[in-house]
């Protein structure tokens, strides 16, 4: 029987147990370790079904291995596991700038690596998780990971040179907007709007929005122009230097 651990009980974690409780489609036998016990408590209130331990070394020792901790904690916590890992497992990164390469290196020579660029609205089952192989991974082993991801939202196989670029546009990306869109919604309840009248509008309004941006053929100069009150003119310039400093220097930051 297939078994999965998680090592580290954090957000992404929390992310894909939510996405596939919500789907239905939660795997059996997955364990998850974290050092933090009020991670823990919180995680196993919540999915009952799954077991809990402070010990990386158990949850690596499992068929599947999700290393779902920060960039900065992988070399740390790469070193506790390696001992541990099955020879015939595989292991899922869910952070970037740590390529399969450099993954296997610290590995001790294990080769049985995936990388996923996750994305919080899996948690609905409405994500974009980027993903690449190892070749050393078979297509049974490709085929069980990419099934669970299925349930989380797209999971398009990339190239893994372009996995940080991905983090930058999808796994950040709905930071970019989540709070403009949030005191949008804000205003909208303080002009009279009832929570049932905003939601299908906003949702409506986004989607049409990048659509429309991202298929009507015209450039995006008249798209923009489709609309000729601006009300946010005066600001347009700053956010997009913003963007324009701030996301090349995290790519940078993130980058192998």
């Amino acid at each position: 029987m297939n078994t999965i651990g998680f090592i580290g009980g954090g957000r992404i974690t929390r992310i894909f147990l939510e996405g596939w409780t919500r789907a239905n489609q939660t795997p059996a036998n997955i364990i998850v370790s974290d050092p933090n016990a009020e991670i823990l408590d919180a995680l196993k209130a919540r999915f009952p079904g799954i077991l809990t331990t402070s010990d990386n070394a158990r949850a690596a020792s499992q068929d599947l291995v999700f290393l779902a901790v920060h960039p900065p904690l992988i070399t740390e916590v790469v070193a506790g596991i390696r001992d541990h890992l099955k020879p015939g497992a595989s292991m899922v990164s869910l952070a970037p700038k740590f390529t399969i390469a450099k993954l296997t290196e610290l590995l001790g020579g294990f080769t049985r690596l995936a990388r996923v660029i996750p994305n919080a609205p899996s948690i609905i089952g409405a994500g974009y998780n980027p993903h690449t192989f190892a070749t050393a991974l078979s297509l049974v082993d490709r085929k069980w990971i990419t099934d669970l991801l299925a349930p989380l939202g797209e999971c398009p196989e990339v190239a893994e040179d372009k996995i940080e670029a991905y983090a930058v546009l999808t796994a950040m990306g709905p930071t970019y907007l989540w709070f403009q869109l949030q005191a949008l919604r804000d205003l909208a309840a303080g002009f009279g709007l009832a929570d049932a009248e905003i939601a299908p509008a906003l949702k409506a309004m986004v989607c049409g929005a990048t659509q429309t941006l991202l298929e009507s053929g015209l450039s995006s100069v008249d798209v923009i122009n489709l609309i000729p009150v601006k009300p946010l003119a005066a600001m347009e310039p700053q956010v997009t230097e913003t963007y324009q400093t701030c996301l090349p220097a995290i790519y940078q930051k993130i980058k192998p």
